[in-house]
């Protein structure tokens, strides 16, 4: 089915529609063997708050935005291969329901649908997708993924000394490489995370000590090899970068001070309906 709408009018209409929502802020979406398979509004979890946020779906790309008007206008494009993609069920708690984890190299994010039967749709589709861009690409899956940032109403203390009390004086931060809420004095060092940035991240201590002890590891290893020139891509090859989030306005363990926070992978497991255009 898929195959035989790439190139019709019927589906150059409505990528067309979707670029004009978009408007000039946008990317251009149209490519030969491209097709709209369907779209929805899910609730995106970001940094400050839950927020609802138009998606798309391609065959080869998830696409989503900032809705401005319904059907009208939308903005904060973002596009994502889905060759990259990969998705975890969430399980549901009081306070959250429907929920799964759109997971990417570059930034990992959750979302929710308005029902159980939604989200499953939703789910099926894209990794359908995801399957058929896999088999044609050659590509395999996606091993290393970003981690997503936990939202700042989760705590009111740095999760890493879990001494600092935030207010509207002491700043929330999140480190880019593991998503924890931190305190300025416990994410003070940068490092270079080359999937998400061309430029050091903010990192917290703990994750900066991590970082940099394989750094130094895999530095060792390669002078070991006789190749002391070949260092340069240290610095982003030894583990995914964690992920931003478009309300983002930002760019340690201390000894016995170590708080007992979980994982968080442990901190995630603890309206408008998916419309098919092509059934």
């Amino acid at each position: 089915m898929v195959d035989h709408l790439a190139n019709t009018e019927i589906n150059s209409q409505r990528i067309a529609a979707v670029e004009s929502c978009f408007g000039a802020s946008g990317q251009p979406l149209a490519l030969p063997g491209r097709v709209l398979l369907g779209e929805g509004v899910l609730t995106k979890e970001c940094r400050k708050k839950a927020k609802p946020r138009i998606f798309f779906l391609f065959n080869d790309i998830l696409v989503y935005g900032s809705i401005v008007l319904n059907k009208r206008k939308y903005r904060s494009q973002h596009i994502i291969p889905l060759e990259e993609v990969t998705l975890e069920l969430l399980p549901e708690t009081l306070q959250a329901k429907n929920r799964w984890m759109i997971k990417t190299a570059k930034k990992s994010f959750v979302v929710s649908a308005a029902s159980t039967t939604e989200r499953q749709e939703w789910i099926s589709h894209i990794e359908e997708c995801v399957r058929r861009q896999l088999l044609a690409t050659g590509r395999q899956p996606t091993t290393e993924h970003a981690a997503p940032w936990i939202p700042d109403k989760a705590t009111d203390i740095c999760m890493r000394c879990t001494q600092t009390r935030f207010s509207a004086l002491t700043r929330r931060h999140h480190c880019r490489k593991c998503g924890f809420v931190v305190c300025a004095e416990c994410s003070r060092e940068r490092f270079l995370l080359p999937r998400l940035s061309p430029k050091p991240l903010r990192v917290c201590s703990l994750c900066y000590r991590e970082l940099a002890a394989q750094k130094q590891k895999e530095e060792e290893a390669e002078r070991d090899r006789g190749s002391p020139g070949q260092l340069a891509h240290l610095g982003g090859a030894i583990c995914g970068a964690s992920s931003g989030d478009d309300d983002d306005s930002d760019e340690d363990r201390e000894g016995s001070k170590d708080g007992d926070w979980p994982s968080r992978v442990e901190f995630y497991t603890s309206g408008v309906s998916w419309s098919a255009f092509h059934s």
